[in-house]
Order: C-alpha cells, then sequence, then structure tokens
C-alpha cells in the first residue's frame, strides 16, 4: 500500500524532508516505524525506539497499534512544550 508520511519539527531537520509519499508492507503504525528505521542513517537516528516521537493517523493522534489502510497520512514529530 502506499501511504503519506510528513515529518515535523527536529524529525523534520534530520531526516532533511517535510514528506514524502511511501510504499509499505506494514500493517500498523508501529511496523511503519520499524521499516523507517530499518532503512538507517537520518531515519533511525530520528525515529529510534526509546526518543520521544508521537505520531497522527489522519490528523488524529493515535497508538502505534493503529491500523494503517492504503492513502493513509502518517505525520511523526516529537512532544511539544508550550509556554
Amino acid at each position: 500500500m502506499r501511504v503519506s508520511v510528513r515529518y515535523f519539527a527536529s524529525i523534520r531537520e534530520i531526516i532533511g524532508v517535510s514528506g514524502e509519499s511511501i510504499e509499505t508492507q506494514a500493517v500498523t503504525l508501529a511496523a511503519l516505524r520499524d521499516e523507517l528505521i530499518a532503512c538507517g542513517g537520518r531515519y533511525a537516528e530520528s525515529l529510534a525506539r526509546g526518543s520521544a516521537v508521537r505520531v497522527a493517523l489522519n490528523q488524529v493522534m493515535s497508538d502505534e497499534a493503529a491500523v494503517l489502510e492504503d492513502g493513509a497520512e502518517v505525520a511523526f514529530f516529537p512532544p511539544v512544550t508550550g509556554g
């Protein structure tokens, strides 16, 4: 399936793009994150397990167990603090 992936804040800065359309075999958000980490380099650095990363599916904050569908929009971003 094909999904649209968007990156925000420090994740965007590390990966070097704000978004991309990718072909994936992932069924869940967790599996998609793992696929991207497996690409290595900047993806592994910015999305590594243990790092604080939030994820949204179709503009709704989601748990990584959420199921992907063809054409979905996934957004990765670090936790945001305000003040």
